[in-house]
């Protein structure tokens, strides 16, 4: 029996990261010896153990076979017979196929130590076709590592498992998995990006997809693309450490710009309704959590108006806020007011002075709770 750390603790730890968790690959053992030597099952579709002790995982090593369409059409063949280099075979990455054993030296066969120097997400195998979410984890790797590229060929090979048809199989809580996880990570739009270059976004997300290409009005939108303006909105929400349901109503947010008449663009009158509808459309697909999609939702609808607090006149603002049940959850109105400000400051042109909206809004709301405590 021989243990190795392996996948992304060995992978950060090449980068000077931190290591959170640690993943082990146990080579020359079978269930039966792993009960014995009391570890805990936990495995629904392979034999994954806890260690009795530091409670980490420790996998057997494995081979898969493509018996079926998307991410789970797979069997897996655990036996103490299987090598090391062949459970690194059928991981997604090279970057993420080195292992580290008891000693501390690496076994590298795939050649990810380099592909970690050069910055580069590569494909161990062919096999990397056969699963693929492996083509949302890439964009969410983009997202996180920001000085990575994707090797030509591995795109390449992402351009024809979507031509394939085989991300037309992804079930949505999967989806929403990794979207949430790369929404969360440093510079999101890269996910985004990486997705809309393989072809995937099309089939994922259209709805976000469409927006490349809008034009909006200059005066107010230097960077004049709907799509390349909702990318620096979930870039500024990144930089300033919003939560994921602020990241997922600035992503939905413009939505309904995709549904604009071409004869009267650049304008998009009365876009918000549009594009609520459409952030509910997309979430209740995606099955994103109800504060997410409630969030997207009134973002969507409102973040035109909460733009004009300085000329909108109070029983206005009153009717807003209780459209938004402010008065109930104010801690949801302040978060819809973060995703608009961060709708105000994802534009070109260059760094802009505070929102001064938030302000008001959260002026005008603790008057109106001010007022609604006294009458009682």
């Amino acid at each position: 029996m021989r243990c190795y750390v392996v996948g992304g603790a060995v992978r950060d730890a090449l980068l000077g990261l931190p290591v959170k968790d640690r993943d082990w690959v146990v080579v020359g053992s079978s269930p039966e010896d792993m009960l014995a030597r009391g570890f805990r099952p936990v495995g629904k579709d392979f034999p994954v153990f806890l260690h009795p002790q530091t409670q980490e995982e420790y996998a057997l090593a494995r081979t898969e076979r493509k018996s079926g369409k998307g991410y789970a059409g797979f069997v897996c063949h655990a036996s103490p017979e299987v090598t090391l280099e062949e459970d690194l075979l059928r991981r997604d990455l090279t970057i993420n196929a080195i292992a580290r054993d008891e000693d501390g030296r690496l076994i590298d066969p795939y050649g990810g130590v380099g592909d970690l120097e050069a910055r580069v997400f590569r494909h161990v195998s062919p096999a990397f076709a056969e699963d693929p979410l492996r083509i949302l984890r890439v964009a969410r790797f983009a997202a996180r590592f920001t000085d990575f590229g994707t090797a030509p060929e591995t795109l390449a090979l992402m351009r024809s498992m979507v031509a394939a048809g085989e991300v037309d199989h992804l079930v949505a809580e999967r989806v929403w998995q990794e979207f949430a996880r790369g929404l969360m990570e440093e510079r999101p739009s890269r996910m985004i990006r990486a997705l809309r270059e393989c072809g995937a976004l099309a089939h994922i997300l259209p709805e976000v997809d469409r927006l490349f290409g809008v034009p909006q009005p200059a005066k107010h939108h230097p960077e004049i693309d709907t799509g390349e303006h909702v990318m620096m909105v979930i870039d500024h929400a990144a930089a300033t450490r919003q939560p994921l349901a602020v990241r997922w109503a600035c992503l939905m947010h413009d939505l309904g710009k995709g549904d604009t008449p071409a004869d009267i663009l650049p304008h998009h009158y009365g876009h918000e309704q549009a594009s609520a509808r459409r952030a509910r459309e997309v979430s209740t697909r995606l099955k994103a959590p109800s504060e997410c999609r409630d969030l997207a939702e009134m973002v969507a609808r409102e973040h035109g108006i909460f733009g004009q607090a300085a000329v909108l006149r109070p029983e206005t603002m009153v009717k807003v806020m209780e459209r938004c049940d402010a008065l109930r959850r104010p801690e949801r109105f302040t978060l819809a007011l973060d995703a608009a400000a961060c709708d105000y400051h994802g534009r070109g042109g260059g760094p802009r002075p505070d929102w001064a909206p938030r302000a008001s809004w959260l002026g005008a709301l603790d008057a109106v709770r001010g007022i609604d405590a006294g009458a009682i």
